[in-house]
């Protein structure tokens, strides 16, 4: 067994890996050895040694293998480095598919690892709340943040593009990100102690969140899983949280009272349902029954609410029921249901862990001789919806969501989200947050197409971003 320390970075360990790998050194020969500041290098191999030593020799590798490896070194998890090198060694020894492996049990552990990071990333961003602290020179606004993993540096070029006007501080307990409004800067860990407690900025957004917060909205289990305690400590609002929601009957109340006054428009009375605070997701569905938030419940048949294991793997988000959904009330049962199901099959997707739903719950059409033709439903009309899509996505916690077609895509990421752009990426969302989400076409636009070759080459695709969702999925 050899032991190689090596500075504790994506690039550190690629260049004492690809020494090794020159070495024809297999992955149970070696143990990875992280050298900090504090402690002398004992390397196998010469940092400054030269890049002929590699003996000429070449490994190629795909290029996702480094887009995962770097994700994964961010990992706190002491195992990854010896994981990256194994991955690494079967991919240049024989097994150059392995990442399509994914129930390999080496694949799956870098991706559990690389997911996890992802999702401190997204928290990061999230939770990161910035004090104002006067140094004499001017404002400098510093932040507390206790991340999982080794994302410091990763991610402050987010914060130096969202707040490049300020001058910040990121501390942490491991590494402090500094931006002085031209330059960024790192630093070693820091104490807490050393962070502000509270400043006039920060009263102000209390009262601007106090403003805000609404309690016909509010989910208490979903928001204890969305917002973990761990960073509770580091939220003014939580400071503020219980008193909103001791009041909150009270306003809920009022509001339904004013809502009830609003003057009837031509078209009737619009009033959504309340969305009940509770675990079932099928009392979630006998609400959803009475929502009067917008004319297409006059105009369906009846409210087409989603299918599926409470507690399935994958959530299949389409834009709105069609006409054979709308008379049988289930999602995707039509023509487009069909597609799907022969794509999820052929991808390798087990669809009895599949929720599937409509971002629109109310079959929105206009006649046509005796046909109902399909109608793209208006921002409204997916605002109103909007809610019992949230209360699903919270109820079922899916591992990843699968937007199909437009509607879908841009209820989860926003009106400028453009599924042609991003179709098959592995992506993140404030309203999924506890998941991945890919984005694809509805299966219905494989309906349209204007040839068979055409429709066989869209439906290919179709089943390869399939096949990239069941990968992020983990299955």
């Amino acid at each position: 067994m050899e032991q190689i320390t090596f500075v504790p970075t994506f690039a550190g360990w690629q260049r004492m890996a690809r020494r090794a790998l020159s070495r024809e050194m297999p992955s149970h020969q070696i143990a990875w050895s992280e050298i900090h500041s504090d402690q002398p290098g004992l390397s196998l191999f010469d940092e400054n040694e030269s890049s002929s030593s590699n003996g000429g020799h070449t490994h190629l590798v795909p290029r996702k293998f480094v887009d995962l490896a770097a994700s994964v070194a961010m990992n706190s998890d002491d195992r990854r480095w010896a994981l990256l090198y194994r991955l690494l060694w079967r991919l240049t020894h024989g097994e150059p598919k392995l990442l399509e492996v994914f129930v390999d049990p080496d694949v799956a552990l870098a991706e559990q690892f690389a997911k996890s990071v992802r999702r401190d990333v997204h928290k990061m961003r999230a939770f990161v709340r910035f004090r104002k602290v006067n140094t004499g020179d001017g404002d400098w606004y510093v932040a507390w943040f206790e991340p999982e993993h080794h994302i410091v540096e990763h991610n402050a070029a987010f914060f130096v593009d969202r707040f490049a006007s300020m001058q910040w501080s990121i501390l942490t307990p491991e590494r402090c990100a500094h931006w002085d409004g031209s330059a960024l800067s790192f630093t070693e860990e820091i104490n807490r102690t050393a962070a502000p407690g509270g400043d006039d900025v920060e009263k102000l957004w209390l009262t601007y969140y106090s403003n805000i917060f609404n309690p016909a909205r509010i989910k208490i289990h979903t928001m204890e899983a969305e917002m973990p305690k761990k960073y509770w400590r580091n939220l003014p609002e939580t400071s503020v949280i219980p008193a909103l929601l001791e009041a909150a009957p009270n306003r809920v109340d009022i509001m339904l009272k004013k809502s009830a006054q609003k003057a009837s428009t031509a078209n009737g009375e619009f009033r959504s349902a309340p969305v009940p605070d509770t675990n079932r997701l099928s009392e979630v569905e006998d609400a959803a029954k009475h929502c009067r938030a917008c004319p297409l419940y006059k105009l369906g048949t009846q409210t087409v609410f989603g299918e599926g294991p409470k507690r399935a793997t994958m959530m299949l988000i389409g834009e709105q029921p069609g006409d054979q959904e709308d008379l049988a009330g289930k999602p995707f049962v039509g023509p487009a249901g069909k597609i799907m199901d022969r794509a999820l099959e052929e991808a390798g997707i087990d669809q009895k862990q599949v929720y599937v739903t409509n971002a629109v719950k109310h079959f929105k059409w206009e006649p046509r001789g005796k046909r109902r033709i399909h109608k793209k439903p208006n921002s409204r009309e997916i605002a109103a919806c909007r809610p019992w899509l949230e209360a699903e996505l919270q109820l079922v916690r899916p591992k990843l969501v699968v937007c199909l077609g437009a509607t879908a895509a841009q209820t989860i990421f926003g009106p400028a989200f453009r599924v042609t752009q991003q179709r098959g990426k592995v992506l993140t969302s404030d309203l999924a947050p506890n998941c991945d989400v890919v984005a694809t076409v509805h299966p219905s636009s494989l309906l349209r197409q204007p040839d068979e070759e055409s429709r066989e080459r869209e439906y290919a695709a179709f089943v390869k971003d399939l096949k990239v969702a069941l990968k992020a999925a983990g299955k």
